[in-house]
């Protein structure tokens, strides 16, 4: 495989843009070797400048759940463009987005659209504190909620690919106001919440972890969590950003039957342009701005692009069988990854939740921070590069979910699965 275009162009990039890229888990530093610059993609393929193509299970990182580059997505993006890119003014678009993402989210009263993820859960954390009148919040080892002060606190993702859980420049006064606890552990939240539960304003948490791979909540863990926020007025935050539309139409909160106070989204809202939203009861969003005293505002959220995008991928998305169809494809990836491992003698445990999925390398099952870390990284890093040397395009860390799209095909899966039978049988 030859990247010397890419080679050329990340030299380039290192010395105007801080390390090289713009979101720090594309510089390949988990994995080594030099990260891959795209000129094109379409459906479920992603091509590099020196011309490689790969079948990609990243896809933006969640949000092209269509594939990239969906003929209806496209003629519609090209038409809202030519009639302006931003208005700063509300259009009948923002309506019905938040209509269609109101229905598929019936624990939400009211919605309200940001840019991005972490300007979603950023919000909805002050609304809850602003709601409750309290300061403290409690979040998950593992799990990330954007790059928020006060959020950065064993965050997940590029954090713990790097082992830096906490950033620096974040005050430790922001820090305190927040407290981590184990995902999977009711016991732990039990104890902190019966203690400080006048003090506490919400929990917060991925439903299903993103970002430390794939983990999967245990029986009865969510449902313990309603049950003790509720008994104490806390605000129950889903922050579905990644599983919004991924694990069912209706998210994580669909999947299990639980209903939170309050719901982060993102990705696939957007079709694949820049987009967030947060919403929930309407006594708690009537706090927000110009209706109430919990300031909010941005100049590009609404804007008609994201609203356009956003609008056809749910279209689509709520189209008779179209679940039907992720899902097979997902369980026959899932099937044929467990297999290639099994073969192959290589030990590794897989988890999924709808679309959503990763294989760690490790013989311990993963339930939290502690045993996801306990992964096999490089070994992770050597299977990486043989499958993009495959034509395999996969998240350049142990600990960030794959995900799958509308436009895989059995094709698609089968080269990936054996792929997979090649690298695994010479680790």
């Amino acid at each position: 495989m030859i990247i010397k275009k890419s080679r050329q162009l990340y030299k380039k990039a290192i010395s105007v843009i801080p390390g090289g890229v713009n979101s720090p888990v594309r510089a390949y530093k988990a994995v080594g070797g030099n990260p891959l610059f795209i000129s094109h993609a379409k459906g479920s393929k992603i091509y590099d400048v020196d011309g490689n193509t790969y079948v990609d299970y990243v896809l933006s990182w969640g949000p092209l759940i269509l594939g990239h580059s969906h003929p209806r997505v496209v003629k519609s993006l090209k038409m809202a463009a030519e009639k302006g890119t931003s208005y700063g003014a509300p259009t009948e678009l923002e309506i019905k987005l938040a209509q269609m993402v109101l229905k598929a989210y019936p624990s939400m009263d009211k919605v309200r659209m940001v840019n991005s993820g972490t300007e979603a859960t950023m919000s909805a954390i002050r609304v809850a504190r602003g709601f409750t009148g309290r300061d403290r919040i409690i979040k998950f080892e593992g799990c990330y909620h954007g790059h928020a002060d006060g959020l950065l606190v064993k965050a997940g993702s590029g954090a713990t690919t790097f082992g830096v859980p906490d950033s620096p420049g974040v005050p430790r006064a922001y820090a305190r106001n927040t407290i981590t606890l184990p995902f999977n552990n009711l016991a732990a939240v039990k104890d902190v919440i019966e203690k400080e539960w006048k003090n506490i304003a919400c929990v917060i948490l991925e439903p299903v972890v993103g970002n430390i791979g794939c983990v999967l909540p245990r029986k009865r863990f969510l449902e313990g969590l309603r049950k003790l926020t509720k008994k104490y007025g806390i605000v129950l935050i889903f922050d579905e950003v990644m599983t919004g539309f991924r694990v069912s139409y209706g998210g994580a909160q669909a999947y299990y039957g639980i209903e939170p106070d309050m719901t982060c989204l993102g990705k696939v809202i957007g079709g694949g342009l820049p987009v967030g939203a947060y919403g929930g009861k309407a006594e708690i969003m009537d706090m927000v701005a110009p209706e109430g005293p919990v300031y909010q505002a941005g100049t590009l959220s609404g804007n008609p692009l994201a609203m356009t995008a956003g609008i056809e991928t749910l279209k689509i998305l709520s189209r008779k069988n179209t679940y039907n169809r992720l899902f097979s494809s997902a369980e026959a990836l899932e099937e044929g990854l467990k297999d290639a491992s099994k073969k192959a003698g290589v030990k590794t445990k897989f988890y999924r939740a709808g679309t959503m999925f990763c294989t760690y390398f490790t013989d311990k099952e993963v339930i939290d921070y502690t045993t996801a870390r306990m992964a096999d990284t490089e070994k992770f890093a050597r299977f990486f590069k043989g499958m993009l040397d495959r034509g395999i395009y996969l998240a350049p860390s142990q600990f960030e979910a794959g995900f799958i799209s509308l436009a895989h095909r059995d094709r698609d899966i089968e080269k990936t699965v054996r792929a997979a039978y090649e690298v695994m049988r010479r680790l």
